[in-house]
């Protein structure tokens, strides 16, 4: 399995473990501690968050079949870069309260529209 396949593959498996992890701590641990609104923050970047270890799943599933990829390559990482500014500026928020970090989650949903359409672009330039 070439490098890269593994290192997307470890990632997305790593991302979706702590993707549910935080999704039961939400539902356990937070339900009686966050308000309401801020519980549906969290829940966005739980599910946002899967989402894209699934899309890591995916791209380490492809690098085999495209071992020599740049675009593949940028899309993991960019899509590793979304996550954690997506997802991760929503949990703080949610966990904070600290308002500013809402201007940082578009940036995040901005680099995931970029990782798909980097993803795309791979399998188009495919030989």
């Amino acid at each position: 399995m070439p490098g890269i396949a593994r290192k997307f593959l470890v990632i997305g498996c790593l991302a979706a473990l702590l993707a549910v992890a935080a999704g039961a701590f939400g539902a356990h641990a937070l339900k009686a501690r966050l308000a309401p609104e801020m519980l549906v923050v969290f829940k966005t970047g739980v599910e946002y968050q899967f989402y894209h270890a699934l899309g890591l799943l995916l791209v380490g599933l492809a690098a085999p079949r495209l071992p020599d990829s740049a675009w593949l390559r940028r899309a993991g990482w960019t899509m590793l870069a979304g996550m954690v500014l997506f997802s991760g500026s929503l949990y703080l928020l949610a966990l904070t309260g600290i308002t500013w970090l809402g201007a940082v989650t578009p940036a995040g949903g901005v680099a995931f529209l970029i990782a798909w359409g980097l993803f795309a672009l791979a399998v188009l330039r495919a030989p």
